[in-house]
This record gives C-alpha cells, structure tokens and sequence, in this order.
C-alpha cells in the first residue's frame, strides 16, 4: 500500500463513516428516549433512496401506498380511543395529521409527475412520503407498548424490521437501483480525486450533525427530548408527553435514515435490503457511544467506515467480520467498567 492508495481508502472510509454517524446518532436519539433499540433505521435508509429512484424511472413508489395505509389505520385507531375516551377535540388533529397529510402528498405525487421534476423537488417529495412513516410506526408497534421492558420492544423491533425488508421487496424488486448524482464535479488534491458527490454526502452530514446539536441545545422541543432521554418519569411529571418525545424522535430518525438513503445512493446501488448492512454499521458505531454519548457514537462510525475501507484492502473477504468484531471488545470494556443499573418501573 502506498500513500496515495491510503488516502483513496481514507476518502472512502470518510465519507462511508459520515452516513455511519447520522445512522448512528438516530439510533442513540431513539434509544435514549423511547428505549428501543431501533433495528429498522437501515430499512428507512433503502426506502428513501428507492423512493428517489422510483421517481426518477417514472414509477409511482409503493411507499406511497404505504403511508396511506399506515395513516388511515392510525387515524381509525386513533378515532375510536378518542370517542371511547369522549376526547372529542382530538378528532380534527387525528384527521389533520393521519388522513389530511398523507393524501396531500398522495395528490402532488400522483398530479406532479415527479420523473419530470427538479431533483431538489424529486428529493423533497421523497422525504415526505418516507419520513412521516416514523412516527406512524411508533403509534402502530410501539406506543402501545411504551411501558414494555426492553427485550419486548428489541423483539418488536426485530419483527418491524423484518415487515419492513418483505414489503421493500413487494415495492421496489429484487433489483439494485441509483440515482442521478446531485453533483457530476471532480476536484483532484494532489495524489486524490474527490467527486462532488462525496462533498456533498460531508457537507449535508455536517450541516445535519450542526442541526440536531442547535436542535437540542437551543429549541423548545430538543430540550423536553433531552429531558425525556435523561429521566422519563421526570420529565413526564414535568408535562412532557412521553408519547410526543417517542414520535418526535421517530421522525428525526426516519428523516436522517430517508436523507442518508439518497446522498448515498448515487454512488452505491442499493437494494431492499441494503440498508439492514448499513444499519448495523451505524449500530456498530451506537454500541461505541455506549447507546448514550452522541460525540463518542459519532466517532465510534467513522472509525467503522475507516476500518471497513482499509480491511476492504488486506482482507475484503473478511471486512464485515472485522467491523462486527469490533463490538466485542467495546462490549467487555463496558460490562467491566460500567454498573448495572435496574430498569425503571
């Protein structure tokens, strides 16, 4: 290995480890809040970057049909606790939100013609099909089950992911598919050529990294999110809605698994199924961070994509065995040096 091959691998492991630390982040966001160990964050990932290749090859992606779907039952769902519970009032936001939004976005894809679309409109048109199915899920499969100890909702995780990867397959086929780059710029720095591409994926994983921390330093609702995640019966006696804090934190999770999907997706073919890989890279990174520390599960995924970019060199047969194995020594470190603390009640 020479100097400019090590720095062709750095590039990659660089921009690979910067998708890692959103997904990263948005798995320790949702754990910290919710206590669910967010195994379908991958499958958010493939859905907004197939979304994005629908429209571009003229199709209408199944994830449409799927949020409607999703919001009609949480509608029906939340119509019938409402009259049961005689909170009347709730009826206009549940139509607003679970009906009302969905066949917006139904209608300006269905009437736009997206494939003929700018790509930032073809981008924004994605986000908002895939983003809104987070907190749809979370009242569907977790908001039930809020108060579960949790193995149940690792198991419900579990099972989610697993719905989600069958009906990618239902949606987009078994075929790899890319997008249209957002840029088609080289710039050559000495002995490396970085395409425009790749400045993007830094430059939108930077400004999103910048956002969660203004986010939650300095918003309202990033702060009652931070009080959730540090003590939950605290913060509810406080008039913070757990129920509230749970979708919040979906809708960033799926927003920043929607966004990583379609900045990787014009350099890499996904599948349906790419994302659970990718997924688990980021989740590599979480168990760095200890499921709490946002800077230490940042840095834990971008020591994943170097790593997996220089073992794709010495030994590409084994790369996925040396970046999962990295989890073993984190983990005996941690059980050594960490207290048991009981579950709250």
């Amino acid at each position: 290995m020479d100097l400019q091959i090590a720095l062709l691998l750095g590039q990659d492991g660089i921009v690979n480890g910067a998708i890692y630390a959103l997904l990263a982040l948005a798995l320790v966001l949702v754990f910290a809040v919710t206590r669910v160990i967010f195994i379908p964050q991958g499958e958010f990932v493939a859905y907004g970057a197939l979304t994005l290749a629908a429209f571009q090859a003229g199709k209408t992606p199944g994830t449409l049909w799927l949020l409607l779907g999703a919001g009609l039952l949480v509608a029906l769902i939340d119509t019938v606790n409402a009259v049961r519970s005689g909170s009347l009032g709730r009826l206009k936001r549940i139509v607003l939100w679970d009906l009302v939004l969905p066949c917006a976005v139904a209608g300006l894809v269905l009437g736009l013609e997206p494939g003929k679309l700018p790509l930032a409109a073809q981008v924004a048109l994605a986000l908002a099909i895939v983003v809104p199915l987070g907190p749809l899920i979370y009242r569907l499969a977790f908001q039930p089950l809020a108060a579960a100890p949790v193995l149940v909702l690792l198991i419900v995780a579990v099972a989610v992911h697993l719905t989600l990867v069958g009906l990618g397959l239902l949606f987009f086929g078994a075929e790899g598919s890319r997008t249209t780059p957002f840029s088609e710029a080289r710039f050559d720095l000495g002995m490396v050529t970085v395409n425009g591409q790749s400045l993007w994926v830094l430059g939108a994983s930077a400004v999103l990294i910048v956002g969660l921390y203004l986010f939650f330093g300095r918003t309202l609702y990033g702060k009652a999110l931070r009080a959730t995640a540090i003590n939950r019966v605290g913060a509810r006696l406080m008039g913070i809605s757990a129920t509230m804090a749970g979708k919040l934190s979906f809708t960033l999770a799926a927003g920043i698994g929607a966004l990583s999907g379609i900045l990787i997706a014009p350099i890499t073919t996904v599948y349906y199924d790419t994302g659970f890989l990718v997924g688990l890279k980021g989740f590599v990174g979480a168990i760095i961070g200890g499921l709490v520390s946002y800077p230490l599960a940042a840095a834990g995924a971008i020591l994943v994509g170097l790593l997996e970019a220089f073992s794709s060199f010495w030994a590409s047969a084994f790369k996925e065995v040396i970046v999962f194995t990295l989890i073993i020594p984190v983990l005996v470190w941690r059980s050594l040096t960490t207290h048991h603390v009981e579950e709250e009640e």
